[in-house]
């Protein structure tokens, strides 16, 4: 067996995946320094500040928030007065820093880029929970991802109401087109899937996308498979298909999907749906960092 077809059982917590990608962000946004607030701001200057919600929505990111302040501030206290899931209007404030004025400024935007990407995606994703409400179908992401900050946009999904796919190429076998092409035949791609998780001693989901009825024959006959992914299926094609898998295995309708048609799947029967659109291009919610002087008649919380 290759290296590269080895599974790999050192595989990094969402957490850990979280703090090295804080990580990073730090040494790419600060580099040498923030100049600008070393410049300004007095080096014992302590000032209070607010996150603004400036959009409808539904928030997401705080304990990503948090954490990048424990990595680069740490003489900033950052308190959330709201909840990841929660939903928000224009004027809503959900947490607060209070601390050293260069660090809550040096912080701001590294802060502020995790919970607005977060918090679009959250909001996406209750969107389409919310229009497949009474169907049973559940809401799926895909690994459509920004590279390095996969676990956010995933974690966001999850706050949002929705199911993660698989996290990497680590912990599912996807079965897809290309695979099927490359090995052969349908019947020879599930065989060697099934085959390799033999010889590795391992057990992960088998999931096998579909493009026609007849492949989706295949992919049952071939046996073995946990889920049928159906590929680009109009949603009658969705109907037929799950009548004729007869809940056997489960299914999820891929591929074009939207909210303007999402429902119509669900109504077909589908157990999931998966939308790249999710991470690959939410709409972030516009939040800003206000001094605590800039929003009158909202008060801090106290230290007590």
């Amino acid at each position: 067996m290759s290296e590269g077809h080895v599974l790999n059982e050192n595989i990094p917590t969402p957490l850990e995946q979280m703090d090295t990608a804080i990580a990073l962000a730090w040494r790419e946004d600060i580099g040498s320094g923030d100049v600008t607030s070393a410049a300004c701001i007095p080096e014992d200057a302590r000032e209070t500040a607010g996150f603004m919600v400036k959009g409808t929505g539904v928030i997401a990111g705080l304990e990503a928030a948090n954490r990048v302040f424990a990595y680069g501030a740490p003489d900033v206290e950052f308190k959330a007065v709201a909840s990841d899931g929660d939903e928000v209007k224009p004027g809503d404030v959900v947490a607060w820093a209070s601390g050293s004025a260069r660090q809550i400024l040096t912080a701001e935007r590294l802060a502020l880029n995790f919970m607005q990407r977060m918090s679009g995606i959250a909001t996406g994703t209750r969107r389409v929970v919310a229009l497949l409400e009474g169907t049973g179908t559940r809401v799926l992401d895909t690994r459509k991802t920004t590279p390095g900050i996969r676990a956010f946009e995933k974690a966001a999904v999850q706050i949002g109401g929705g199911v993660n796919h698989r996290m990497g190429l680590y912990d599912q076998i996807l079965i897809k087109d290309n695979h099927v092409d490359y090995a052969g035949s349908m019947a020879a791609a599930v065989q060697g899937a099934l085959d390799f998780l033999e010889a590795a001693g391992r057990k992960v989901p088998v999931v096998v996308e579909v493009r026609n009825a007849q492949e989706l024959q295949d992919a049952l006959a071939a046996g073995g498979v946990d889920r049928l992914l159906l590929d680009n299926f109009t949603p009658a094609q969705a109907r037929a298909a799950v009548d004729l898998v007869g809940g056997r295995v489960h299914t999820e309708a891929s591929g074009g999907l939207n909210p303007d048609n999402v429902r119509s799947y669900g109504e077909a029967g589908v157990d999931f749906v998966s939308l790249g659109w999710l991470t690959h291009s939410p709409i972030p919610l516009d939040i800003s960092l206000k001094s605590a002087s800039s929003l009158k008649g909202i008060k801090p919380p106290s230290n007590g």
